[in-house]
């Protein structure tokens, strides 16, 4: 029995054995969309992955990656890495990160829990700050639920709120940064004639300004604590549409790397530093770009680089970002408690186990593979490898990325027959894919395929079996589209390019020399989704999954 009273022993399966080696693929942003000269997937080089699609019908299908199949509150929700892992790695569907605020901001819970209450000690004498991505995109931040968190502060007390904007251009399109500060600036001018002092202090572009992940670049999170913190940026503005439009006419601008900019008044001091006594809340509901935000202001011993001035604030997370590291310690909404995931059931029944990503998707092999948690479950039986991914370059400079070296690590795992399940996250797809470039993002497929090549001739050696699979779509369409599925063009003539993730589903196959001849993939199961694949690949290690998992995608013939 578990601590929480779970008992762990899974049955064996009445007609699949164990003992065989597994190996389960992810390839992240790699989706199923028809093919033509923007879907990357379809023109790059990828015969593995074609081969396990024509090869065996039976045992190669499409799964739902996205909107309620993950835990997202509607089909019009893209997909992401981290709930994509979560429903892999859980085997059920949890309401997630943009759920869990729409139905706390709906029900007002939000503003009744600790967190809240935390943060409203400073509004009677102090300013409230939110930071985070100024997005309608809803993979890290929705506009409408920061709308909502100012109206719901200032009518709970806050006098004083600044607002340190993030631009996006990665998860919708490139310069409507414009429209979006249009419209808070409307909002703040409403709270301004109800006598509440509301306005932006601070901005910049995502990828350049603060939302960096997995400690690749310290430097972009010191640009945005200098100009949110400090006050202090090279380009300073009265006006935060005027910030944006001005800087957007650099050569080669855009959304994602707008510099680092202040918000000042007629006297040209900025309106909003963070100091002392003020409360600061991250309003992203995503983890993986604010967890280094959240260090640096919450951690007193801190050395990533020099804070100049810590100031001794209120903080609080949308949600806590890291449940292991407690990071923050307050926050807004309780993340959603997934107990039980498959890699907990199959380490408890003696699966040995091997996870191994670069340093851009570890954490999702990882972390939100095992229900939000850092770290193994049993140190004797799991091995997790980070290969450091490439950084100070954008990831089309170096497509291949760290793929082959993942293959390897993966093909080694194999063939030492230390292991009995190896589990990988290939990132090529989605990180290339997120540049916009059509040319580099070939080369990222093919170099994936390669790799699936690796682990799927390791399998062959060991008479083990397969599960390749993905956690969204993103490579397989390059460009938007009106609703007749034909490309848009901009005013440039050019096609407008994609660089967020899609709403296609994505593949799974398996097989592999020990895969039993009466494996196939049921026919029942039409609208199976990622988490359908957890219960599938606790079958193939010779067990019947716990029964409220979603159901396995197999049978036996």
């Amino acid at each position: 029995m578990g601590s929480s009273g779970t008992t762990w022993k899974l049955a064996d399966h009445p007609k699949l054995p164990k003992g065989k080696i597994i190996s389960v693929v992810v390839l992240d942003g790699w989706g199923e969309a028809n093919p033509d000269q923007y879907n990357c997937i379809h023109v790059a080089e990828t015969p593995i992955m074609d081969s396990l699609k024509t090869g065996a019908p039976d045992r190669w299908r499409l799964v739902r990656a996205h909107g309620t199949a993950v835990g997202l509150p509607t089909d019009d929700d893209m997909g992401n890495s981290e709930v994509g892992h979560n429903a892999l790695g859980a085997g059920r569907i949890y309401a997630q990160g943009a759920k869990l605020v729409d139905l706390a901001l709906a029900s007002g819970k939000i503003y009744e829990d600790e967190g809240f209450n935390f943060i409203k000690e400073s509004f009677a004498n102090n300013t409230l700050h939110l930071i985070g991505l100024l997005s309608d995109g809803g993979v890290h931040s929705r506009l409408d639920q920061l709308q909502l968190l100012l109206k719901g502060a200032s009518e709970r007390g806050a006098k004083k709120i600044r607002v340190h904007i993030l631009t996006d251009g990665r998860d919708v399109v490139d310069g409507t940064s414009v429209r979006f500060a249009e419209t808070l600036e409307k909002d703040l001018a409403d709270l301004r004639g109800k006598g509440i002092d509301a306005q932006v202090a601070s901005g910049g572009g995502r990828m350049y300004v603060t939302m960096d992940r997995y400690e690749n670049d310290w430097e972009v999170v010191k640009r945005g604590w200098d100009a949110q913190v400090l006050g202090e940026a090279p380009h300073k503005f009265t006006n935060v549409v005027e910030a944006i439009k001005k800087l957007r006419e650099a050569p080669d601008s855009n959304d994602q790397y707008l510099p680092p900019f202040v918000i000042v008044d007629e006297n040209g001091k900025p309106v909003g530093p963070i100091i002392d006594g003020d409360a600061v809340v991250t309003f992203n509901f995503r983890a993986d770009r604010m967890t280094m935000l959240a260090q640096a202001l919450e951690y007193e011993n801190f050395d990533k680089f020099d804070r100049v001035r810590v100031p001794k604030i209120r903080y609080a997370g949308m949600l806590q970002y890291d449940g292991e590291l407690k990071l923050p310690s307050h926050y807004l909404v309780s993340p959603p408690l997934i107990e039980r995931t498959s890699g907990e059931y199959l380490v408890n029944n003696g699966i040995r186990t091997f996870a191994c990503s670069e340093t851009v998707k570890f954490g999702h092999v990882t972390f939100f593979w095992n229900g939000n948690r850092s770290g193994c479950f049993n140190s004797q039986l799991e091995e997790y490898v980070e290969i450091p991914s490439d950084s100070g370059i954008t990831f089309n400079v170096q497509p291949k990325m760290k793929a082959l070296e993942i293959g390897e690590k993966a093909r080694d795992a194999i063939l030492s027959r230390k292991f009995d399940q190896v589990r990988v996250n290939i990132p090529n797809g989605d990180m290339v894919g997120h540049t916009g470039d059509i040319e580099a993002t070939i080369v990222a497929c093919k170099a994936a395929d390669q790799a699936v090549k690796m682990i799927l001739d390791a399998i062959n050696e060991v008479g083990g079996i397969y599960v390749v699979t993905a956690d969204h779509g993103n490579a397989e369409d390059m460009v938007k589209r009106n609703k007749k599925g034909e490309p848009l063009v901009g005013k440039d003539g050019k096609v407008q390019i994609q660089t967020s993730h899609t709403l296609q589903p994505v593949p799974v196959a398996i097989g592999g020399p020990g895969l039993a001849g009466g494996v196939k993939f049921r026919k029942d199961v039409p609208n199976g989704g990622l988490a359908n694949v957890a219960a599938t690949v606790m079958n193939l290690h010779g067990f019947v999954a716990p029964d409220d998992y979603e159901t396995t995608l197999i049978e036996v013939d």
